[in-house]
C-alpha cells in the first residue's frame, strides 16, 4: 500500500478570507454570516487577503519543518461546479511552505484555500455561512504504508496544529486519501471527517482493491466517497487531473510577499513542537516516553505539568497526572483546559499524598471531585472523611482478621489464583474505611499468606 494525504483544516480567524463576515458558522442559523463577496454576487470584489490567515498558515508551515517560498504568492481560481461553490471556482494559493516533514512523512506543500459552503442533499439546501472561511491544505508525499501509520500521523498532526493555536483542530478536519496497491492506479477517497474515519476508509479500500486484483480486475483511477455509516467507499467519478480544474491566477487579488523579517519574527514566537517537547521532558524530568507523550497530548496539560514540577517531584507528578488526572478527564469527556483543575490544587493534593495525610485511594476520590468542585483538596477530603492513614500495625491486625474470616479466598490464593489477593485487600480497605495504604496492605497480606502456603 502507498498512501498520501490531503488534509484541510480551518484556520483560526475571526473573519473570512476575502470579506469581513464572521467565522462562527456553527453557532448561528443558516445563511446569516454572508455578504455579496462570499456569495460572489455580480460586481462584488474580494477584499485583500486576511493577513491573520496568512500568518497562521506561515506558523503551521514552520512547525511542520517546511521551507518558506520567498517568491511572490498569489491566489489561483480552481474551477469546478458544485452547489456549495457560488462562484464556480475555489480560490487556492500557491504553496506557502514546501518540503516539510513530520514523523518520517514528507510534506509536499502547504497552501491556503477558501472553504466552500455546506450542501445538504437530504434537505435540498445550501448553507453559505462556511463559504469563504480560510483553510490550510497540507499535502503529503505517498510515504504512508498502512492504515495504522496514517492514524498515527494524523494524531501527531492534530497535536502540532493544536500547539500552533493557528487552526481549529480535528473538529474542522476534512481529509482526502490517495491510495494505491502494488504500484497500481491511484484512487482518491473523499468525505473523511475524522482520524477514525481515515483509518476505517483505508482498511476498507485495501480489502476492496486486493479482492479486485485477485480476480484479475483492473483498478480504476477514480474518486470515491467514504460512507461512514456503513464504513465503505462508493464510486463518485473518474479521477480528475490538475488540468481538469483549469487553474488561472485570480485577477481580483493582489500578490503577497512574505519577507525574511516576517519569517524570523514567526520563528521567535513559534511554540515548541510536541515531538520536541516529548524529547525534552524525557531528558529534563527523567520520565519515560509513554508518560511524556501523554503529558504533551495537550499544550495546556504540558504547561500545567511544568508548573507543578517546580514544587513536587517530577516522577510522582508524571504518574498522577498521566494516570489519575487523565482518567478523570477521559471519563468526563473533558480536555485539561476545561476541567476546572488548576495547578495550585494539583500541588496541594500531591503534597497531601507525599505527607501521608491521605491514602492513594483517597487521592483518587478527591481528584474525581475536583472536576465538579472548586474547593481545595483538603476541604474535599474533610467532607468525605478521608483525612488520615491507618498505621501499619493496625493494618496487620485487620489483615489477620480478614484472613481468618475469608478462608475461601485464602484457599484460592494457595491454589495459585493470585487475583484473590484483590478481594482480601478490598476487605481490609472496607474495615479501615479506606484509610489503609493499598500498597502496604498488599505487602502485609502477602507476608501473612506465606504462612498459609
Amino acid at each position: 500500500m502507498m498512501c498520501g494525504l490531503e488534509i484541510h483544516v480551518q484556520l483560526d480567524t475571526n473573519s473570512k478570507l476575502f470579506c469581513d463576515c464572521k467565522t462562527n458558522y456553527q453557532e448561528v442559523p443558516p445563511n446569516v454570516n454572508i455578504c455579496p463577496v462570499c456569495l460572489n454576487q455580480p460586481g462584488a470584489k474580494p477584499y485583500p487577503t486576511n493577513m491573520q490567515g496568512l500568518k497562521n498558515a506561515l506558523m503551521i508551515s514552520l512547525m511542520l519543518n517546511c521551507k518558506i517560498d520567498k517568491n511572490v504568492i498569489y491566489f489561483l481560481r480552481k474551477h469546478y461546479n458544485y452547489p456549495d461553490l457560488p462562484s464556480g471556482y475555489q480560490r487556492t494559493s500557491l504553496p506557502v511552505g514546501y518540503e516539510g516533514e513530520l514523523n518520517g512523512v514528507r510534506i509536499r506543500e502547504i497552501h491556503m484555500e477558501e472553504d466552500p459552503g455546506q450542501f445538504k442533499p437530504d434537505k435540498g439546501i445550501v448553507d453559505f455561512n462556511r463559504s469563504g472561511i480560510p483553510l490550510v491544505e497540507i499535502v503529503t508525499e505517498p510515504d504512508i504504508f498502512s492504515p495504522e501509520q496514517a492514524r498515527t500521523f494524523l494524531k501527531e498532526l492534530i497535536r502540532v496544529l493544536n500547539y500552533s493555536k493557528s487552526a481549529r483542530g480535528e473538529g474542522t478536519m476534512r481529509a482526502d486519501v490517495n491510495i494505491s496497491l502494488d504500484g497500481g492506479k491511484r484512487v482518491e477517497i473523499k468525505n473523511i471527517n475524522s482520524i477514525k474515519g481515515a483509518y476505517r476508509a483505508l482498511k476498507f479500500e485495501m480489502v476492496r482493491q486486493k479482492n479486485l486484483i485477485k480476480r484479475g480486475i483492473e483498478i480504476k483511477q477514480e474518486t470515491r466517497a467514504f460512507v461512514e455509516s456503513q464504513m465503505i467507499t462508493v464510486s463518485m467519478r473518474l479521477k480528475e487531473d490538475a488540468d481538469d480544474y483549469r487553474f488561472i491566477p485570480d485577477p481580483d487579488l493582489p500578490p503577497i510577499d512574505i519577507s525574511e523579517d516576517e519569517i524570523q519574527n514567526m520563528k521567535e514566537i513559534m511554540p515548541e513542537t510536541p515531538h520536541n517537547k516529548v524529547k525534552r521532558f524525557i531528558k529534563q524530568y527523567g520520565i519515560n516516553e509513554e508518560s511524556a507523550k501523554v503529558l504533551t497530548s495537550e499544550l495546556e496539560l504540558a504547561n500545567a505539568y511544568e508548573t507543578v514540577v517546580k514544587e513536587v517531584d517530577s516522577k510522582i507528578t508524571a504518574s498522577w497526572m498521566r494516570d489519575e488526572l487523565k482518567r478523570v478527564l477521559y471519563y468526563n469527556k473533558l480536555d485539561y483546559v476545561r476541567s476546572n483543575i488548576d495547578t495550585d490544587r494539583i500541588v496541594k493534593l500531591l503534597n497531601m499524598l507525599i505527607n501521608k495525610e491521605i491514602t492513594t485511594k483517597a487521592g483518587q476520590r478527591i481528584i474525581e471531585k475536583m472536576v465538579e468542585s472548586s474547593k481545595t483538596p483538603k476541604e474535599i477530603a474533610e467532607e468525605l472523611n478521608l483525612i488520615g492513614i491507618v498505621s501499619d500495625e493496625k493494618i496487620l491486625n485487620v489483615a489477620k482478621i480478614v484472613i481468618e474470616e475469608n478462608s475461601g479466598a485464602v484457599n484460592d490464593y494457595k491454589e495459585g489464583k493470585k487475583s484473590s489477593i484483590n478481594f482480601l485487600v478490598g476487605q481490609v480497605m472496607k474495615q479501615t474505611r479506606g484509610k489503609a495504604d493499598p500498597q502496604e496492605t498488599v505487602k502485609i497480606l502477602v507476608d501473612l499468606l506465606k504462612q498459609y502456603t
